[in-house]
């Protein structure tokens, strides 16, 4: 998740100080044992899940209550200065589809006449995941099946990155929500600009969302055994990096993620959430590591656009992930997905150059978000470019970690900064708005979202902050759609 930004003018953030290098909780100076403990330590809280109940208090499993000292129980989850691989695609799987009105008989025919190992096909979008033979290459088996006059489209599988007034009693430190201005209680105490918030509390005295608006989190997974998460993710989700129906986050971003958009809120403890009453669904598409495929993405997809559970329905995604190549198989699972009435949210990229990343850049489809700052500065590692729709807060941003690496003396919310953490602000407005007008088309519903912000960095739209930092409750007011 590195982020910055070549900005027109000098920004008030530096960029050594937004660019966050290494995720402390997890790599120190013992690699392989921290992880082997913290593994250890997911096992166990996943096991004592099983027995909890989700209405567990703070008061429980913090040892101390808050005081003055707590900004330094904070931790601060550092971002990765550089790419985790240099691989720019899988070396072991490819995406393929065929030309309609071919049988299936025949496309398994033709799959394993270029003796493909193993293969699988994605629903809806009929778009086959398949892994090659270990003596042959990716390159050779792209080559021979784009010479054959059957195949629609073949592609590599790209590489995924990771981009990281209510009565909780952390909402003082989410300046994001509510920017008094003054001295910020955040890292390094800097002097905010009064309102330079996403203006959610007067959002809130409008609409605090409906439970039957879900929105999938796409990501590391989700620790659905925090407290302040617990009662608000629906279910234990699908994790399509391990294929199976648990997407448990082994790695902290999901679940910062996860907070920043439905934290349980108004209940005297913990942070608040943007959708106060929204649920969460959780899918791992990254691993510990911090890096994915697309395939992993396109599955999940159109999993969660498929996803009901009762009346509750997906109706919004979030995505703080990005890679740099285009795809035909990811634009058409994103199609997929809009076309089935829910609004894509993505993370612009932490790269600070021109050029958003995928799938931020499919403009028909998704909602790109750029970083803004306590000072409604553009954060120096914003990317930029013309696909940038509106920019959110994404420096210094405080949310939810999960329990099992949550340090001794620490409590269980961390600082982060990126584009990661800007998508979830606006993932989560979405959320309200389609809670409070759910007749809205995901068309209308991005709309409302561009055409409503505060300007903050040149007149009119620009490639920094689109159409400027997010303003829910402009948004939530009555309004009417202009077509």
């Amino acid at each position: 998740m590195s982020f910055m930004i070549h900005s027109k003018k000098a920004k008030s953030f530096p960029v050594a100080l937004s660019i966050l290098l290494v995720m402390i909780l997890i790599i120190g100076t013992g690699h392989l044992a921290a992880q082997k403990t913290i593994k250890e330590k997911i096992k166990e809280k996943k096991a004592a899940a099983q027995t909890q109940k989700t209405e567990s208090k703070l008061g429980n499993v913090l040892s101390s209550k808050f005081n003055d000292d707590t900004l330094n129980k904070i931790k601060i989850m550092s971002q990765p200065e550089a790419r985790q691989s240099s691989k720019k695609y899988s070396s072991e799987k490819i995406l393929v589809k065929f030309k309609p009105g071919l049988s299936t008989q025949a496309t398994h025919n033709i799959l394993e006449a270029y003796q493909a190992e193993s293969y699988r096909l994605i629903p809806k979008i009929n778009v086959y995941v398949v892994r090659v033979q270990e003596e042959i290459s990716v390159e050779d088996s792209l080559a021979a099946l784009k010479r054959n006059p059957d195949v629609l489209y073949a592609e590599p599988d790209y590489k995924l990155h990771l981009l990281a007034e209510p009565n909780d009693e952390l909402f003082k430190y989410q300046y994001a929500l509510y920017n008094k201005g003054g001295t910020l209680q955040i890292p390094g105490s800097p002097t905010g600009k009064q309102r330079a918030d996403i203006k959610a509390t007067g959002a809130w005295d409008y609409v605090r969302g409906n439970p039957e608006v879900l929105v999938a989190v796409l990501d590391t997974g989700v620790d659905y055994t925090h407290p302040d998460l617990a009662s608000k993710v629906i279910s234990t989700g699908r994790d399509f990096v391990n294929q199976d129906d648990d997407a448990f986050d082994d790695h902290w971003h999901g679940t910062h993620v996860a907070g920043i958009i439905g934290a349980a809120t108004n209940n005297n403890e913990g942070i608040a959430g943007v959708a106060w009453n929204c649920q969460i669904l959780p899918g791992k598409i990254i691993s510990a590591e911090g890096e994915g495929d697309y395939s992993w993405l396109i599955e999940a997809l159109v999993w969660a656009a498929d996803y009901t559970s009762g009346q509750a329905r997906v109706r919004v995604i979030n995505m703080s992930v990005g890679g740099d190549e285009p795809a035909e198989a990811l634009e058409e699972a994103l199609g997929y997905a809009y076309n089935k009435g829910i609004i894509l949210v993505a993370a612009s990229g932490n790269d600070g150059l021109p050029g958003v990343l995928y799938p931020a850049a499919y403009d028909n489809y998704c909602l790109a978000v750029g970083a803004s700052d306590y000072n409604d500065q553009i954060a120096d590692f914003s990317n930029s470019g013309p696909e940038v729709d509106v920019a959110a807060p994404g420096v210094w941003v405080l949310s939810t970690i999960p329990m099992a690496m949550t340090e001794p003396g620490y409590l269980p919310y961390a600082y982060g900064s990126g584009t990661s953490m800007s998508a979830p602000h606006v993932a989560g407005f979405a959320a309200l708005i389609k809670s409070h007008k759910p007749w809205l088309t995901p068309a209308e519903i991005m709309k409302i979202i561009k055409y409503t912000p505060d300007d903050i960095h040149e007149a009119g739209i620009d490639e920094y902050a689109g159409y400027g930092r997010i303003n829910t409750e402009r948004a939530l007011t009555p309004f009417r759609i202009l077509k």
